[in-house]
């Protein structure tokens, strides 16, 4: 009975290193897919919203560009206080006897156009269109990421499991060699030998689970949000021979490798920066106008009334005294000295047109002008620009080149990694199960006495060992596919 709960254990490790998430003992708690983590990362990851953040400064940038090549207005308003009394200017006395409230309001329109101001909006799109290739290259990282993490936490789990089949295993072996020392078939030395071999096994859970937890701890910082207890991985990865051909991945990543894709975004971009920086030996076009006006009241303008009134007083008596002198030399009088008077209707009138303040303005006359500018000499630093722009548009075809190459290599070790790591997977297959084998036939064994406790052990070693082989070899197969995948620039499977 010992020996047939210790060859099922074996067979639940077999089973879990060929299937490794079918074999999960939790069963219970919220389920995490691959792609629910992969939206949840491209969501709330704090690297990957960093060129989020960055594109919208840029479309805001783009925005811009195109208002500038807008008339720019502006308007203000202002009051102000000034005291009765005489100020001399040059020799002259100016000024009011009456304190002065004044308001004014002015409206101006400005348009400036030269070659940076023309070219800008092309070199904003640009920027934007290299701006969304970043954001696109950051999520097939951050993803790349994920999966990548997403299996460390799987085969942590294997590992776990492994190590929990090992422990009953060791138990089973313990109970085992007690019930042989009890009828004497054995010494209490490999009773002793047993319980150290389960120590260690437990240790090597404890071992394990933590590493579960560090492991699954990483993928919700990747997630970008808190970890959540009890989560259970539910996405298999089945283990498939690659149905791959190289130079079809090569066209492949060409065209959709993000990364590629977005030093080709920024190379464009640096072209568009000389076309700018060698606009800057085009002329340059303003244009303003605008429109103002004022209002003055005086505090007190009663005084002003009475030296209007004793003003027209002067000249009705002006002109009555010389109607009087034309009589007396015989002329005829030129009359309308009747008419020639200040009416409390006049008065009231002043009162009214001197209430103005602060909104009763009096329109200013309207004016425009444009100035044509072309610039000659400035220091070289024109020049300085275009040579700028023009380095940074070489590197920029540097990267683009760097990054073929880059991508060339990544692609062609990540597909051979591939075909030689399936291979693998077959082989370790073949070791795992010939340790089981190995294991079974020593077990049997010692139970009928043939063997010592040492050749049990040792067969139990090599079959962990293979175990262990095995399911690092399926789980860097999977990251060798998840590689291949990322300098693609897209699912393969």
């Amino acid at each position: 009975m010992r020996l047939s709960a210790f060859l099922l254990a074996a067979a639940s490790s077999a089973a879990f290193a060929q299937d490794p998430p079918a074999a999960q003992t939790q069963t219970s708690g919220p389920i995490l897919t691959l792609e629910e983590a992969v939206q949840l990362a491209v969501r709330n990851n704090p690297t990957h919203l960093q060129s989020v953040s960055t594109r919208g400064r840029q479309g805001a940038a783009l925005r811009s560009a195109y208002g500038a090549l807008l008339p720019q207005v502006s308007s203000s308003f202002s009051t102000s206080f000034r005291e009765g009394g005489q100020e001399i200017v040059g020799g002259q006395q100016f000024g009011s006897s009456n304190d002065i409230l004044s308001s004014s309001y002015s409206i101006g329109v400005t348009a400036f156009y030269n070659g940076a101001t023309i070219m800008q909006p092309r070199v904003d799109r640009a920027n934007l269109d290299a701006a969304e290739a970043d954001v696109t290259s950051s999520a097939a990282s951050t993803r790349a990421q994920v999966v990548t993490q997403y299996l460390n936490v799987l085969q942590a789990q294997a590992r776990a499991a492994l190590q929990d089949t090992l422990l009953a295993n060791n138990e089973a072996q313990l109970e085992l060699n007690r019930a042989r020392e009890q009828v004497g078939a054995t010494t209490s030395l490999e009773v002793r030998r047993s319980e150290v071999l389960v120590g260690t096994a437990r240790v090597n859970v404890l071992r394990e689970r933590n590493n579960v937890e560090i492991e699954m701890l990483r993928l919700f910082q990747l997630m970008g949000v808190e970890k959540m207890d009890g989560v259970r991985l539910t996405t298999t990865f089945p283990v498939t021979e690659p149905a791959l051909q190289l130079n079809e991945l090569l066209q492949m990543a060409s065209r959709a490798n993000p990364a590629l894709n977005a030093a080709r975004a920024r190379e464009s971009a640096a072209n568009v920066g000389v076309s700018a920086a060698r606009s800057q030996w085009l002329p340059s076009l303003s244009f303003q106008t605008g429109f103002s006006g004022n209002s003055l009241q005086q505090t007190n303008i009663e005084p002003s009334v009475a030296a209007a009134r004793l003003q027209a007083e002067n000249a009705r008596r002006s002109c009555l005294s010389g109607d009087s002198l034309r009589v007396g030399a015989g002329l005829a009088p030129r009359g309308g000295c009747d008419l020639i008077q200040f009416t409390d209707a006049d008065a009231d009138q002043m009162r009214l047109a001197n209430e103005q303040f602060p909104f009763e303005f009096r329109k200013n006359p309207f004016g425009y002008g444009f100035q044509l500018s072309l610039p000659l000499f400035n220091g070289f630093r024109r020049e300085q620009n275009i040579q700028a722009a023009s380095a940074s548009r070489n590197e920029a075809r540097y990267r683009v080149r760097a990054q073929e190459l880059q991508l060339t290599t990544d692609i062609t070790s990540a597909y051979r990694s591939l075909v030689t790591q399936y291979q693998m997977v077959q082989l370790q297959e073949q070791n795992r199960a010939t340790a089981q084998q190995a294991l079974e036939l020593a077990q049997e064994r010692y139970r009928v006495g043939a063997s010592t406790f040492i050749e049990v052990s040792q067969a139990r070693t090599e079959f962990e060992t293979a175990g262990q082989a095995l399911i690092n070899a399926i789980y860097d197969f999977h990251k060798f596919y998840a590689a291949l995948e990322q300098a693609v620039g897209r699912p393969l499977r």
